[in-house]
């Protein structure tokens, strides 16, 4: 079941700084299979009912296949075919990605913007949003993370100026609890 994130009741910083990506993104190590574990609301995914996930393939061109994937409230799963392509210098992690028909690739506004704001070293959970920050997923390659690093990716990410409070935590989504002795942030 969709409800708030975890640890979202801090008051959100103003908008007035540029969203930072990250540094740089090796985009060979991001292929493969991502889990959804929170978003923002949207209406593309309006009947998405849980187990969403995003796999990642890199073409031989350079570009990336996109499927995305989510279970429906009647137990069929939904799918989505896009593509994603880097926006600027190699080791950008700045994409576009689109699903509307390759043939309508050469208008602009099929686009959108994909960037990786967050990504932890091992390249297990990610944030990705675009820079009006009105779309935001949290990512990993687990259906389960743990309490302790999905609230240090909230702070990161209210830090950025992202409305955390907005997320909607996704089905089957359940923060793991921390092991003995390590503190969750608060």
């Amino acid at each position: 079941m969709a409800g708030p994130a975890l640890a979202a009741d801090a008051p959100e910083p103003p908008h007035a700084q540029p969203l930072q990506p990250i540094p740089s993104l090796d985009l060979p190590r991001y292929m493969g299979r991502w889990h959804e574990i929170a978003r923002f609301p949207n209406w593309f995914q309006k009947d998405c009912a849980g187990d969403s996930s995003a796999d990642y393939q890199l073409n031989a061109d350079g570009t990336v296949q996109v499927l995305n994937r989510c279970r429906l409230a009647n137990g069929e799963f939904k799918e989505a075919l896009g593509q994603a392509r880097r926006v600027g210098a190699p080791g950008s992690p700045r994409l576009q990605v689109r699903f509307a028909p390759a043939w309508l690739s050469f208008i602009p506004a099929v686009w959108g913007d994909y960037w990786v704001v967050d990504l932890d070293p091992a390249y297990q959970l990610v944030a990705v949003t675009e820079p009006r920050r009105e779309y935001l997923w949290v990512l990993a390659r687990s259906p389960q993370v743990r309490e302790a690093d999905y609230r240090a990716l909230l702070e990161r990410l209210r830090a950025q100026g992202l409305d955390v409070a907005r997320l909607q935590q996704s089905r089957p989504f359940s923060p793991e609890p921390a092991p003995a002795g390590d503190t969750p942030a608060p």
